[in-house]
């Protein structure tokens, strides 16, 4: 049924202001238009990310959304270091790291947090 349909990531965050500053200026997604004071949608590939104010904003503890980047991590990683964007270190069964990557055979990735504490992830997958 929805299998062949597309999905996209929904963030709830407490200051569209504050997130919109983030999702920009240091993600680098641009914004699709179709905005409102309490919604920002933004292209992501193929998909949208929809951020949206909620008082609710900041409280999921699991990983929010997640960019399979390919080759494209290790840049990636280094643009968001040189941005000051800070990168959570997690303990997880099967997975070593290095520096600020989570590794587990080919795998490789890092978890973000955004300025609400939503939790994003990205890898090599």
């Amino acid at each position: 049924m929805l299998g062949d349909k597309n999905a996209a990531a929904t963030i709830a965050v407490k200051d569209m202001n504050r997130a919109r500053t983030f999702y920009e200026d240091k993600l680098g997604l641009k914004s699709t238009g179709e905005d409102s004071p309490e919604v920002r949608l933004y292209k992501s590939g193929d998909s949208v990310v929809l951020v949206y104010q909620s008082q609710f904003g900041g409280t999921n503890k699991a990983t929010s959304a997640t960019w399979g980047v390919g080759s494209e991590l290790d840049p990636i990683v280094r643009d968001l270091q040189a941005k000051g964007v800070p990168f959570e270190h997690y303990d997880l069964p099967g997975l070593t790291r290095d520096g600020d990557f989570h590794v587990m055979g080919e795998f490789k990735g890092v978890w973000i947090k955004d300025p609400d504490g939503n939790i994003l992830h990205l890898n090599n997958m």
